[in-house]
């Protein structure tokens, strides 16, 4: 990686940090919510071998247009039209109903590029362990289930690309509570 990329990747990951900076997540701890999209960039780089700095820019990303009052054009303008594009990729439609916005990724999942796929992969890792560790409160262990099995619909539908992504969501699949 170079001077630019590392730049980049620290522009980036403060960018997230100022956007999720009045969030949490929905653990029992109520942890900071910048700590999702940092574990996503962890799982692509050190796991899973990705070293493509869009993606990694897109994983850090990956949840400001749907969580946070960014706009699509404010990416582009800070990191360019190809991460706003996988950002874009895996972003949910918010105005829609969970029910629906959960099966349009089913349906969606198998059409997505080569590196929304990756950023796919580590966000369902990274909320599988989330759940496993530390699951929403309130959640009781069926929907944790639900859940799980939601998210391998999800994969099942991308699989094909990312064989190590792929492999470490089964091992945390094959945890399921």
């Amino acid at each position: 990686m170079n001077e630019a990329e590392l730049a980049v990747l620290v522009r980036a990951a403060s960018f997230a940090a100022m956007r999720h900076r009045d969030q949490r997540r929905k653990d029992e701890a109520a942890s900071p919510y910048i700590n999702h999209p940092l574990a996503l960039a962890d799982v692509l780089v050190n796991e899973g071998g990705i070293a493509d700095i869009e993606t990694i820019v897109a994983a850090l990303l990956h949840d400001t247009i749907e969580d946070t009052e960014t706009t699509a054009a404010e990416i582009e303008n800070a990191f360019g039209a190809v991460v706003r594009m996988i950002v874009e990729e895996v972003t949910d439609d918010m105005s829609l109903t969970r029910a629906v916005r959960k099966q349009l990724q089913v349906e969606r999942a198998p059409r997505l590029s080569t590196q929304a796929r990756a950023v796919k992969l580590a966000d369902k890792i990274c909320n599988l362990r989330d759940v496993i560790d530390g699951p929403p409160a309130g959640w009781p262990i069926e929907r944790c289930r639900e859940y799980f099995d939601w998210a391998k619909e999800v994969i099942d539908g991308l699989r094909g690309e990312h064989e190590r992504l792929e492999a470490l969501f089964d091992h945390v699949y094959h945890r399921r509570p």
